[in-house]
């Protein structure tokens, strides 16, 4: 199957259908287009996530199935709530989005390499600044020390990725997120592809289709006013 190549210049082309997305390797879906917040708000929306090393061009994603987390579902172990009690870590929300988002890269660096590349980094940026994309933060004694970021599009966040350099913190910091969606009145949580990690939360696979009708019911719903708003 030849892959759908996107026009740079035009960041309303349409995405081709989920179904049309390849088997192996799974879910990529189209390549080329740009990075706009147009392009990414429209990707978002549909279903779709830009994945793609730095000698690479843009690769658009939709693998099947889709790993989800239904804010109702969090579970987290007893450890972790005893850490979580203990108070070690302090949370914030849009406090420190550039150096959450540095955090992330410098951690796939450390291991395989990155795919926050410049210009992700710079378009992610730009989401932030109209209100789309969000940061959490962990601190402990005044440092930055976990974190994650993600993009919120009606009652959906999209979760993009996350570091930590002291155990737990990130781990801290997505279970006060997800609480804090689920009292928002945010419904689902994407988690792209499946990892143990997520899966130890309660995240669960779907099939791409579903995921689909569930961006369809859910994007266009409202949450509380006073979600993300910086004091």
């Amino acid at each position: 199957m030849q892959l759908t190549v996107l026009d740079p210049h035009n960041a309303e082309e349409a995405f081709p259908p989920l179904n049309k997305a390849l088997k192996n390797p799974n879910g990529l879906l189209a390549i080329g287009g740009c990075l706009s917040t147009k392009r990414l708000i429209n990707a978002y929306r549909h279903g779709v996530f830009p994945w793609y090393n730095p000698d690479e061009p843009i690769l658009w994603w939709s693998p099947n199935p889709r790993l989800v987390l239904f804010p109702e579902n969090l579970t987290v172990s007893s450890s972790l709530r005893k850490t979580i009690r203990k108070n070690i870590f302090s949370i914030t929300f849009d406090q420190a989005f550039s150096q959450v988002i540095s955090g992330c890269a410098d951690l796939r660096k450390d291991s395989m390499g990155t795919w926050i590349t410049e210009d992700i980094t710079i378009a992610y940026h730009e989401l932030h600044q109209i209100g789309i994309a969000h940061s959490v933060e962990a601190w402990s004694d005044g440092e930055l020390v976990g974190g994650l970021y993600g993009l919120a599009l009606g009652q959906v966040f999209f979760g993009e990725s996350m570091f930590h350099s002291k155990t737990d913190a990130s781990k801290v910091a997505f279970v006060a997120l997800i609480e804090q969606l689920r009292s928002w009145g945010y419904l689902l949580i994407d988690c792209q592809v499946h990892t143990g990690h997520l899966t130890r939360f309660g995240a669960q696979e779907i099939d791409r289709a579903y995921f689909g009708k569930l961006l369809d019911r859910y994007c266009d719903g409202s949450v509380s006013q006073s979600a993300w708003q910086k004091p």
